[in-house]
C-alpha cells in the first residue's frame, strides 16, 4: 500500500466551490477588459499601435490575477475529513477547513 492508498483510507477531500462563489470575480474582470477595449477603439484613430499595446498589456497583466483569484478561491473551499480508518462508511463529524475557529 502506498502513501496516496493510506491517506485516501484516512482523510476525505472535499470541494465545497460553487459556480457563484467566482461569479463575482469573473464579471469584475469581464467588466475591466470591456472598459479597456473601449478605450483602446477611442484610441484607434490617433495612434493604433499605443491601443493594440494597451489592449495586450492589459490582458497579460490582468490574467495572472484571476488565475490567483480562482486558485485562492479554490483553496478556500477545500475541506479534509477524517475518515474512520477501520469503517470507511462513516465519517467523523469533525471537519478540518480554513473556515474553522480553532
Amino acid at each position: 500500500m502506498n502513501g496516496l492508498d493510506k491517506f485516501t483510507k484516512k482523510y476525505r477531500l472535499v470541494c465545497t466551490l460553487t459556480f457563484g462563489d467566482i461569479y463575482g470575480q469573473v464579471v469584475v474582470w469581464l467588466i475591466g477588459i470591456f472598459v479597456i477595449l473601449a478605450l483602446s477603439l477611442s484610441l484607434m484613430g490617433s495612434s493604433p499601435v499605443l491601443a493594440l499595446g494597451a489592449i495586450g498589456l492589459i490582458i497579460v497583466v490582468s490574467l495572472p490575477f484571476l488565475l490567483f483569484a480562482f486558485v485562492t478561491t479554490l483553496f478556500s473551499h477545500i475541506e479534509v475529513y477524517q475518515t474512520n480508518f477501520f469503517d470507511d462508511s462513516a465519517l467523523k463529524t469533525k471537519a478540518y477547513s480554513r473556515t474553522d475557529s480553532n
